[in-house]
């Protein structure tokens, strides 16, 4: 699950928030299989779709991170939930999108291919 100021966000969720506002992000994820999975990390990467099959990623000057964007993992135990935080700042407005990326230390230790269908996260920051 991800929930983005305290939102459960899935594909038809947009989340508003106000510029200069700290939106707190939650990421919960749940290992459904009967093996523990990790090492792994989870990085999270704003962009902006402008609808014409372009993303831009290059927002360093409109998002800012609260801590990292990347999130470390030991590991997840079977039938367990791990939940992350972190926190975004908007200095611009406009409509943004989260891409969620997983990283894995070791190749022989699959995710659960749910993570990998995690939800598209849409945020609309606007005018205080």
């Amino acid at each position: 699950d991800i929930l983005v100021d305290g939102k459960l966000c899935d594909c038809d969720i947009v989340v508003n928030c106000k510029v200069g506002d700290l939106v707190p992000l939650e990421v919960k994820l749940t290992n459904w299989s009967k093996h523990s999975v990790g090492p792994f990390a989870l990085t999270v990467t704003p962009y902006q779709d402008y609808q014409n099959g372009v993303h831009n990623y290059e927002l360093q000057d409109v998002i800012t991170f609260v801590g990292s964007n990347t999130f470390y993992i030991d590991s997840v135990k079977p039938t367990k939930d791990s939940v992350y935080f972190g926190a975004l700042l908007f200095l611009y407005t406009g409509d943004f999108y989260l891409n969620i990326k997983f990283h894995e230390d070791n190749c022989s230790r699959e995710l659960p291919l749910s993570w990998f269908c995690l939800p598209s996260v849409h945020i609309r920051a606007m005018e205080p």
